[in-house]
């Protein structure tokens, strides 16, 4: 975290850091959508290009699953998307680092590494979460 400036609060520093880290990530992933969008257009225009049966053409399988991998990774990103959509209002309303499980304090090294986390470490582990905090 860089040096705090005259009449600047820590809390106020933290909210900055945890604002930066949340556009960094952002615009991150919104060029990762752009990427993948644009390679995903690409799959669809090459194969419409040619009579392509997936079924029975050898190569339609390959390219049927590369069509859907880059699907997934794209509703992926854009989920992560609206993650950090969330936690920007999150922040802006004031519980930003807060467990919505339990409420308490989620550790500032998970929020370093997940900025989008919703859940601290003990409540993200539990049997009944698991998967529920679906931040990459």
């Amino acid at each position: 975290m860089s040096p705090l400036l005259p009449g600047e609060s820590p809390r106020s520093a933290e909210r900055q850091a945890a604002r930066d880290r949340l556009a960094a990530d952002r615009a991150g992933t919104s060029e990762l959508i752009a990427a993948l969008s644009r390679e995903y257009e690409g799959i669809v225009e090459a194969n419409a290009l040619v009579a392509v049966d997936d079924e029975h053409d050898p190569e339609g399988s390959s390219t049927a699953f590369e069509r859907a991998h880059v699907a997934a990774l794209l509703t992926r990103a854009r989920d992560h998307l609206a993650d950090l959509d969330l936690a920007l209002d999150r922040l802006e309303r004031g519980v930003y680092g807060r467990c919505g499980t339990c409420g308490e304090p989620i550790p500032a090294e998970r929020l370093e590494a997940r900025p989008a986390a919703t859940t601290c470490v003990r409540c993200a582990a539990a049997p009944h979460r698991r998967g529920a905090d679906r931040t990459p």
